[in-house]
């Protein structure tokens, strides 16, 4: 994909375990190690992940420490309240993403290997920009998901072949 629709890099004062321990303290609830923890693997990278797959991760990384589920799915619910993550339902699960210190973005997604793509596009903006004005609108954001089958699972499959059974 050309440069055109990539992303932005955007700076932020704290970084998502600071804001995130202030979200907490703010609250009146404890930060726990883990919490902490969970926080550090979330944003260790950037991808787009559902709770499952997150505590697999966790638990191929933990060595000594353990996450339970429920922990799991209460920080990520908190992570989202914070304005840290992004929650999208595709395909009928709960999908995450960074939100906090990531420029707004919209998505391709393919239906077959639920692949997500990220792309920005100044020109979506500005539609969604005119249609507000139109309407007298005020925007704070926007989610626009394409959905659709990327170019590798478009490809024709080749059929088998009985020597490939061998």
């Amino acid at each position: 994909m050309s440069n055109t629709f990539a992303l932005e890099e955007v700076q932020v004062a704290l970084s998502p375990l600071e804001r995130f321990e202030e979200f907490l303290q703010s609250r009146g609830k404890r930060v726990t190690s883990q919490r902490r923890y969970l926080v550090e693997q979330v944003f260790e990278g950037h991808d787009h992940f559902d709770a499952d797959q997150l505590i697999l991760r966790l638990q191929q990384a933990a060595g000594e420490k353990h996450v339970s589920r429920p922990t799991v799915y209460r920080t990520l619910a908190e992570l989202v309240d914070a304005g840290l993550l992004r929650k999208m339902t595709l395909g009928g699960r709960a999908v995450y993403e960074h939100d906090y210190g990531y420029p707004q973005h919209d998505h391709l997604y393919c239906q077959e290997c639920e692949k997500l793509i990220e792309f920005h596009s100044d020109e979506l903006r500005q539609i969604r920009d005119a249609v507000a004005r139109e309407q007298r609108f005020r925007v704070l954001g926007h989610r626009f998901i394409i959905t659709g089958v990327c170019s590798d699972c478009a490809r024709p499959k080749r059929p088998k072949r009985p020597l490939d059974l061998v």
